[in-house]
């Protein structure tokens, strides 16, 4: 694995862990907000991911080893798109993104026609809609589970707040087959959202429900097996 520094167009450097075994197929994995590249649970994602793919994992703006600060959405599409563009030697492309990392895949997949598939896990329909349930054990909980110290200190927020596009605004752009996967139990995005995103979407599609499950990688984490198996199954067909 190697870690390297991209540069977005706005001149924001972006760090990224590249698993380069040489295959014809990419995995590009956001994070979402308050998660990194090198979180326990992300660097056990790129490793389930690079058994079968090539796979990039990047720390947004504002997190991690990345420069600047984050914006919930509104410039993160510039950290993306510098990435695809370093994954374009790929024959294909694929966007595996958690929470507002979902956000972020769904927005730029509408925008590249190049990206192969995508798979938003946990995502928004609007940014401006999240229902803040911090207070809630099932929330809470599950966030201290996955604490770690390092990880927490190296978010630094953006206080401006930026225009944000709405993934439920361009969700009909998108051509990429696109998987949705949520928690029906999620405390941090309402299940409804991924429902409603799932619902508007025109391309080829599906939607994978845990009825149990929580919120993005913890869906990773509690149900390992099915989880990687079902994102395996939608991305080779």
């Amino acid at each position: 694995m190697e870690n390297l520094f991209l540069t977005t167009k706005d001149n924001t450097r972006i760090a990224i862990n590249y698993y380069n075994k040489n295959r014809d197929e990419v995995v590009i994995i956001a994070p979402g907000w308050c998660m990194t590249k090198d979180s326990k649970a992300f660097l056990e994602i790129a490793q389930e991911f690079n058994k079968k793919y090539d796979v990039i994992s990047l720390d947004f703006r504002g997190h991690g080893k990345s420069k600047g600060f984050y914006t919930f959405s509104a410039k993160e599409i510039l950290d993306l798109s510098c990435v695809v563009d370093f994954a374009k030697k790929y024959q294909k492309i694929y966007l595996v993104g958690f929470s507002l990392g979902a956000n972020i895949c769904l927005i730029y997949a509408a925008q590249d026609k190049s990206i192969s598939k995508v798979i938003a896990i946990s995502p928004a329909c609007d940014f401006n809609k999240i229902e803040n349930q911090m207070h809630k054990k099932a929330a809470w909980g599950e966030t201290i589970k996955k604490f770690e110290l390092s990880r927490f200190l190296s978010i630094r927020p953006c206080v401006v707040p930026y225009k944000k596009i709405k993934p439920i605004d361009i969700i009909k752009k998108i051509e990429a087959p696109t998987l949705f996967v949520a928690g029906k139990k999620d405390p941090t995005v309402h299940f409804w959202h991924t429902e409603k995103l799932y619902q508007e979407t025109i391309c080829k599609k599906e939607f994978k429900i845990y009825k149990n499950g929580f919120h993005a990688e913890d869906l990773f984490l509690h149900y390992r097996e099915d989880f990687t198996t079902t994102c395996y199954s939608w991305l080779s067909n």
